[in-house]
């Protein structure tokens, strides 16, 4: 969601509740519909203070989720350049098929992998790449010192880049079940139900306008925010983007030798298998 539709959808719900309570206003007794002010602020209070809590838990928890993604996506890119050193000092039967396998995980990465988990449709689907990596390995017989500790450094590589991509993944499906989005949707209704009780014939249209618009905007934004945190892959403003990846491609570009430079890579530019 781009931060103009956000602003949009803030200005128009703040714009509804403060006709609403305008025009309940107008048939409303002199001093709201409660008789004993203080004892309705209370009521609200303990409304506000509950849904408050609830809310800090939730944007807490959608926060941890987001910021677990953006850890993940820069591990992974990270370790993706680790695993270009290391498949240097692999076996040359293997070697040059392992760095290209590579530079196509991290396009898949970069571009269609990146453009489902935006559309929400990845799923539990694997990295094409990372399979075909695994099978090439197979193909390694090591068999110097070097090659033989290469070998064994590769699946500690290979072990923290599928945890990092896990990691990365998992904000893409959204971590607020959808229990709790009822519950603060429900709470939210009740708190605007039980601010048109305090509509006053007897105050200025201003005051109240005033009164409703504030809360509801700052609900309406809160909700929005949460919403971000959900689903932090997209193009707006604060959105996961894969800058990480897209650094580690040209990091691998500028470690590869001329001729690495000129290999014929099985993948285009956006990761497919050709």
């Amino acid at each position: 969601m781009s931060l103009a539709v956000a602003i949009l959808i803030v200005v128009a719900a703040t714009g509804i509740a403060i006709m609403v309570m305008l025009w309940v206003r107008r048939k409303a007794p002199d001093g709201s519909y409660f008789n004993d002010g203080d004892r309705a602020a209370g009521v609200f209070g303990v409304l506000a203070t509950g849904f408050a809590v609830l809310l800090g838990f939730v944007v807490f928890l959608a926060f941890t989720s987001y910021d677990t993604a953006r850890a993940g996506a820069e591990s992974e890119a990270r370790i993706v350049a680790q695993q270009v050193e290391t498949a240097q000092l692999l076996p040359q039967t293997v070697s040059g098929e392992l760095t290209a396998e590579l530079v196509c995980y991290a396009r898949s990465v970069a571009g269609v992998q990146w453009d489902r988990m935006q559309a929400g449709t990845l799923g539990e689907d694997l990295n094409p790449w990372a399979t075909k990596l695994f099978d090439t390995l197979q193909r390694a017989k090591p068999t110097t010192p070097t090659e033989q500790a290469a070998y064994s450094k590769w699946l500690d590589e290979r072990s923290a880049r599928e945890e990092a991509r896990g990691d990365r993944i998992h904000g893409a499906v959204g971590v607020i079940p959808s229990p709790l989005w009822l519950v603060l949707f429900f709470t939210s209704g009740l708190i605007f139900v039980y601010m048109l009780f305090f509509a006053d014939s007897g105050e200025r249209a201003l005051t109240q306008a005033l009164l409703m618009g504030t809360v509801v905007a700052v609900i309406v934004s809160m909700l929005l925010l949460l919403q971000f945190l959900n689903h932090p892959f997209h193009d707006g403003i604060g959105g996961l983007r894969p800058d990480a990846m897209e650094r580690t491609l040209k990091i691998i570009d500028q470690e590869l030798s001329p001729t690495q430079r000129q290999m014929q890579l099985p993948c285009d530019t956006r990761g497919n298998a050709l």
